[in-house]
């Protein structure tokens, strides 16, 4: 029987689902079982090998969903294989690089640190101007940020890829 994974995110405007769902089908088709869950929705960990959680990223800091999601199961995701994914920068280049070193929000660290995950990612995400509400597309216009799809996603599949291959492992 294959390992059973929880792939939970949160997302403000869908371009983080997209990244959950990507990393669901790369698992799936990698012979695992996966359910794919909003944050907010999710279930608790304790009913799955393996959990997959991943954020937007806002100012430096991960979603409510997520980041109480995090809080509330720490315990569980700690006695488990657990993997964490941000999503945020657009443009080119490394992601860390262009957040100036910024890898995961400072205020959840000590729980990364608890948990001990297998990996935490930090992907490129997508900025689709006409989502925004007004003050959104100002502060898009006065930071300059490139706007568009940067997601990469023969990077997501295989991060999702090692993923599966160290659940099939264990």
């Amino acid at each position: 029987m294959s390992p059973h994974v929880l792939v939970a995110y949160a997302t403000k405007y869908g371009a983080t689902r997209e990244i959950a769902e990507r990393v669901a089908a790369t698992l799936t088709h990698s012979g695992l079982e996966v359910t794919l869950q909003p944050a907010a929705q999710a279930d608790p960990p304790t009913a799955y090998a393996g959990v997959v959680l991943g954020s937007a990223v806002y100012a430096g800091r991960w979603l409510a969903p997520a980041a109480a999601y995090l809080k509330t199961h720490a315990a569980a995701l700690a006695a488990r294989p657990t993997w964490l994914f941000s999503s945020g920068p657009t443009g080119r280049g490394d992601p860390v690089t262009l957040m100036q070193g910024w890898r995961f929000p400072a205020d959840l660290q000590p729980l990364a640190d608890l948990i001990h995950p297998r990996d935490v990612a930090f992907f490129h995400g997508a900025i689709w101007p006409q989502k925004l509400n007004f003050a959104e597309r100002l502060i898009l216009k006065a930071l300059k940020a490139p706007t568009g799809d940067f997601r990469d996603w023969a990077h997501i599949e295989d991060w999702a890829r090692a993923i599966a291959a160290a659940l099939q492992a264990v």
